[in-house]
C-alpha cells in the first residue's frame, strides 16, 4: 500500500486528534510499501481494471467475509447509483475471473479540482488543520490546490469516522454503517447497502411511509446510533433522512464526509443541534408523538453522552 494523497487531519489546541494520533492502526500499516503493479501485457479491457487493492489504505480487520481482496480480482464498472455536488458514488463489481469470488462495492468519487466542493465547508473543516502554513493557506483561499486538499480531508475523514463507527456497530450493534472497504487518493469504496444479486440499493428513509410501528421502531434506532454518535465525539453533520438507508428493517447511517467532532470544532453543539431538529421534525410530521421528538431533551442528552454538558 502507499500513503494516500491527504494530509493528516488535525485538531487545533486540544492535543491528541480523533483523526490523527487517534487514529485507527490499519490505517497506519503499510504506508511506505510499494504497490504491486501488473505487467503491461496483463492489463485488462478498457471496461475493466485490476483490482486497486494492494494500493490503498485498508477497512479495519478482520475483513469480512463477503470481501474480495485477491490480487487477481477486477473491478467492473456497472453505473452510478448516485450523483451529488461534492461527489458521485459509482456500483462497481469486484471479481476474480473464472471463479465464483465477487462482491459489489459502492465507489464514491469526490469532485477534483475543477468542481465545486461543500458549500458550507469552512465551518466543517473546524479542528481538521493541516501542521503546515502553505496547506492551510491553500485550502483557505481555495485554490486548485486547496480545493485538491480539502477534496482529500473529505474522504479521509469518511473513511476514519465509518472506520470506528463500523467497529462500535460490530461489538455493540447500536449503530449501523457501511463497511469501509479502501481509501486511495479522493476515492472510497464501501459495502453496498441493498440487494446484491439484483444491485438494487436499499431506499433511503426519506422514501418509505412505515406504519406506527415501524415508525417508533425506526426513531429507537436513530437514537441509539446518535447516542453511539456523540459518545464518540461525534456529530454527523448533515443529518437527514436523505442519508438513512433502511435496509431489511435496519436503519444504516451514510454520507459522512462532513462528520464534526463535537468538542474541538467551535460549531459543534450547533450541528448536533440541526441534526436531531430535521430528523425529529420528519418523523413527527409522519405521525411519531411530539414528546417522544422534542429536539431540546435530545439534544440535551446527546450533549451530556459527547462530555460537553
Amino acid at each position: 500500500m502507499r500513503e494516500p494523497d491527504f494530509p493528516a487531519p488535525q485538531r487545533r489546541g486540544r492535543g491528541k486528534s480523533r483523526f490523527d494520533d487517534d487514529e485507527p492502526y490499519f490505517l497506519k500499516r503499510g504506508r511506505h510499501a510499494e504497490p504491486a503493479l501488473a505487467e503491461p501485457d496483463d492489463e485488462p479491457d478498457l471496461e475493466d481494471r485490476w483490482s486497486s487493492w494492494d494500493e490503498a489504505v485498508h477497512g479495519p480487520e478482520p475483513h469480512p467475509e463477503w470481501l474480495v481482496t485477491e490480487l487477481a480480482a477486477k473491478d467492473t464498472e456497472l453505473g452510478v447509483l448516485k450523483t451529488g455536488k461534492e461527489a458521485d458514488v459509482h456500483l462497481v463489481r469486484r471479481a476474480v475471473p473464472d471463479t465464483d469470488r465477487s462482491c459489489l462495492l459502492a465507489a464514491k468519487r469526490y469532485r477534483d479540482a475543477q468542481h465545486r466542493l461543500f458549500h458550507r465547508d469552512a465551518g466543517y473543516l473546524e479542528g481538521r488543520r493541516v501542521r503546515r502554513s502553505r496547506e492551510n493557506r491553500a485550502m483557505a483561499g481555495r485554490t486548485a490546490f486547496g480545493r485538491q486538499m480539502i477534496a482529500g480531508q473529505w474522504a479521509a475523514a469518511e473513511f476514519a469516522a465509518l472506520a470506528r463507527l463500523w467497529e462500535i456497530g460490530a461489538d455493540s450493534g447500536r449503530i449501523a454503517v457501511p463497511y469501509p472497504v479502501q481509501l486511495l487518493g479522493t476515492e472510497l469504496m464501501l459495502e453496498f447497502v441493498g440487494d446484491a444479486g439484483e444491485g438494487q440499493a436499499a431506499p433511503r428513509l426519506a422514501q418509505l411511509r412505515p406504519d406506527a410501528a415501524e415508525l417508533r421502531d425506526l426513531w429507537e434506532q436513530l437514537v441509539d446510533a446518535l447516542v453511539v454518535l456523540a459518545r464518540a465525539g461525534y456529530a454527523h453533520g448533515d443529518l437527514s433522512p436523505y442519508n438513512l438507508l433502511v435496509h431489511r428493517g435496519r436503519l444504516v447511517m451514510i454520507d459522512l464526509p462532513q462528520v464534526v467532532d463535537v468538542v474541538a470544532n467551535p460549531q459543534g453543539p450547533e450541528f448536533l443541534t440541526r441534526d436531531v431538529r430535521v430528523v425529529g421534525a420528519w418523523f413527527a410530521a409522519r405521525g411519531l408523538p411530539a414528546t417522544d421528538t422534542d429536539p431540546a431533551e435530545l439534544t440535551g442528552l446527546l450533549l451530556r453522552e459527547a462530555g460537553i454538558r
